[in-house]
């Protein structure tokens, strides 16, 4: 039986140590609370599920709690839509905030405050340099920065030209407020950063009360403090902020109840993807995919209707594991993690994708005769379903081959194949239009091999192949979806990733359903026998008017495809 998420086997790893060491230690008290901070100004997407699993899931494991905080700084490009999807995202994969749901929004009052304090402090001061100026002036990574020719204000001039900004009284880009650092440091993000600057934007929670917003690093790192967190987990690219954390709450230390630890780690990097969200949002603005949910795209809503359950994503995190590298997961791994969990869950039906109608001219015209399947080849306790066999049948045009290669077991002129839970068939002639197109494949059967029988059991046939009988099975809209980028890496370097879109990522057909399919509810998903995993869509899909999602083919054949293409 398939284990909950609480009970999987836990793989040790570095920030595991530094919070067991933390609790030997007694620097917490044996407290341990993260927290996930997304901004809402896009869709979540697998990348962000590795996060939500770790911070989520380390709170989890040392039972203690996990804030969702929504880092809403930015009101020109965040919307309640995004919160709403974040939100359903991270309830999808099993996790549950409880009482920690909180916004940056929430703490502007008191971020305004602090500001005012480093002022005071001679550590804050208000910069009226142009933003190009202030550019050229921080310097480069070999060059140190020039001090601003407004640092050395006194604090009541920084004082009353930020409480003007605050009021309203000047233009956007006109002042930034910066914290006074070190314009000489080696790390260019303690260059005196700049703490807040001026936006006449409606904002979704405060609306027109704040025309001056705080940025990022100087928001994050007092909310964490204001909310308690003790590890604050967050990729790797934030490593060089972590200076700039640790020096705003030093500042700060005699007003916050606490300074959390920021600890880095690896993001997952995935092949044949794109995650960033700049390059997210153009590929939906563009229109080159169907919304954030479509099920190409690596967002949360997008592998969610693809089929991906919340299981497989769980099993993915834990088994690509937390470290300090960098480093490129094979989609291939996600896939595997997404195949391993529906063979279990998922029960068999039958499609078939590209009919081609066999006839089998020595079967009575009218008779029917129920074949029985399993549910579950694995799972007996799933019971049978009932196949109706009739003379005129659908088998797939890949399992017949009129000059067939070597290795081929599968139908051709003159040969044998099982029809699978049913009989044994040889083909004895071939039907075609005035075009040459193979319409219809005429066979015989052998009344003494049904499956099941001790007679059938005499009969050893190499191929074995699915079918449905034309008189009973029902039609279906299935999509094919295939990985959207040809390239394993399509923004590496200086690629454009639009030139690796792959053309046949998204195929529609029109396919022959096994008759219960044709009222699956959305959302569910089956294993079409010899086709692949597939899922009851849940945007379009209704009883009635099916349509079928492909979520991962039974094996990994895209390496050896893309190799034969090349």
């Amino acid at each position: 039986m398939k284990k909950p998420f609480s009970e999987e086997t836990v793989v040790s790893n570095f920030i595991r140590s530094i919070i067991n060491e933390d609790n030997r230690t007694g620097k917490w008290h044996g407290r341990v609370e993260t927290r996930f901070p997304p901004e809402p100004n896009g869709y979540l997407h697998i990348g962000h599920a590795k996060s939500i699993c770790l911070n989520f899931g380390i709170a989890k494991e040392y039972n203690g709690a996990c804030h969702l905080r929504f880092d809403d700084t930015n009101p020109e490009k965040e919307a309640q839509e995004f919160v709403d999807a974040i939100c359903d995202n991270v309830q999808w994969l099993g996790f549950d905030w409880g009482e920690h749901l909180y916004f940056s929004s929430d703490y502007f009052d008191q971020l305004y405050m602090f500001a005012e304090y480093l002022i005071t402090q001679g550590k804050a001061y208000v910069d009226s340099q142009t933003a190009e100026e202030i550019r050229e002036w921080r310097g480069t990574l070999t060059i140190p920065g020039k001090n601003s020719p407004y640092r050395d204000r006194p604090a009541e001039e920084n004082l009353d030209l930020l409480r003007r900004m605050k009021s309203g009284e000047f233009a956007e880009g006109t002042h930034v407020l910066r914290a006074r650092i070190d314009m000489s440091s080696p790390n260019i993000n303690m260059r005196d950063p700049v703490i807040y600057r001026i936006r006449y934007a409606h904002h979704q929670r405060t609306g027109n009360k704040w025309c001056i917003y705080p940025m990022y690093d100087y928001t994050h790192c007092i909310s964490d403090a204001l909310e308690n967190i003790t590890h604050s987990l967050c990729t790797l690219e934030f490593e060089d902020h972590r200076p700039l954390y640790d020096w705003v709450l030093d500042q700060l230390q005699d007003k916050l109840p606490c300074h959390p630890q920021q600890i880095e780690f690896a993001r997952l990097n995935l092949t044949y993807t794109v995650m960033s969200k700049r390059k997210l949002i153009e590929l939906v603005e563009q229109k080159l995919v169907d919304g954030w949910d479509d099920p190409r795209l690596s967002t949360l809503a997008g592998v969610r209707r693809r089929g991906y359950t919340p299981h497989s994503i769980h099993m993915f995190a834990e088994r690509i594991g937390v470290s300090k590298a960098d480093s490129w997961i094979d989609m291939s791994v996600l896939e595997d993690c997404l195949r391993e969990d529906l063979n279990e869950q998922a029960p068999r039906r039958i499609a078939i994708l590209k009919p081609l109608k066999l006839i089998i001219d020595n079967y009575p015209d009218d008779q029917e005769e129920d074949c029985f399947a399993p549910n579950h080849p694995q799972k007996p306790e799933w019971d049978k379903r009932t196949v109706t066999f009739t003379k005129v049948l659908y088998i797939e045009q890949d399992d017949f081959m009129e000059e067939p290669v070597k290795g081929f077991f599968r139908l051709k002129p003159g040969g044998e194949v099982r029809l699978r839970y049913a009989y044994i068939v040889k083909c004895v002639q071939i039907e075609k239009n005035a075009q040459g197109d193979i319409v219809a494949i005429h066979c015989i059967y052998d009344p003494d091999t049904k499956s099941g029988t001790d007679a059938a059991a005499n009969r050893k046939i190499k191929g074995n192949i699915h079918w449905l009988s034309a008189k009973h099975a029902q039609t279906a809209e299935i999509r094919l979806y295939d990985r959207l980028f040809t390239d394993p890496y399509p923004d590496s370097g200086d690629k454009d990733y639009k030139n690796a879109l792959n053309p046949n990522s998204k195929t529609i057909t029109h396919a022959y359903i096994e008759p219960e399919l044709h009222n699956a509810e959305p959302g569910q998903c089956f294993q079409f026998e010899r086709n692949g995993y597939f899922i009851a869509d849940t945007a379009d899909s209704q009883p009635g008017k099916p349509v079928f999602n492909r979520a991962v083919t039974l094996r990994d054949s895209w390496e050896k495809t893309a190799k034969q293409a090349v």
